[in-house]
């Protein structure tokens, strides 16, 4: 991610959890009016999280197989409301957390193919050029070798020539093998 999109996308984040706050007050408002939303959608998760709850406390604790008495309907209204609330701000900000992650990903895939697409054209020029050494090479006259310079128009560093380089050095015949 770009340092200077991260504040920006967080307090876009920030902006999304806070604009989804109204929203849950409101589903809690009508779960505690409708009589179908409460007894169908949040009594049900109120009294599975109490029954975990309080099993696990008891455990803890070092009851063992203990009975835990449901929660009355006024306060496992109350509790499913907020339970769902709760669920619906954490929705948008794993909603949020996803599409920065989606969007962080086509970016990579993005850059990754402009890479690729770099690279094969580097290398279609880098063909090109071998053709056209080939083809120069091929120009070339017969006592030439394809990609050296001759010997007298490249001096060893240091102005003169290297002991036994082409030419011998200082007058000398170069030696040969046998004689």
């Amino acid at each position: 991610m770009v340092a200077g999109a991260f504040p920006l996308a967080k307090l876009l984040t920030l902006g999304a959890r806070q604009l989804s706050r109204p929203l849950a007050a409101r589903i809690k408002a009508g779960a505690r009016a409708s009589p179908f939303f409460r007894a169908y959608i949040c009594l049900p998760p109120a009294q599975l999280y109490h029954w975990v709850e309080m099993r696990a406390k008891m455990r803890l604790m070092g009851f063992r197989g203990a009975a835990i008495k449901p929660l009355n309907e006024e306060a496992a209204a109350e509790l499913g409301a907020e339970l769902l609330g709760e669920a619906i701000v954490f929705g948008v900000g794993g909603l949020c957390l996803y599409l920065e992650y989606a969007r962080q990903t086509g970016q990579a895939r993005r850059r990754e193919e402009e890479q690729a697409a770099a690279l094969r054209e580097v290398g279609e020029r880098l063909e090109r050029l071998r053709e056209e050494l080939d083809a120069m090479a091929a120009r070339l006259p017969p006592g030439h070798a394809p990609g050296h310079a001759p010997a007298a128009s490249s001096p060893a560093p240091g102005g003169g020539h290297a002991p036994g380089a082409e030419g011998g050095g200082a007058g000398h015949a170069p030696a040969r093998p046998g004689h």
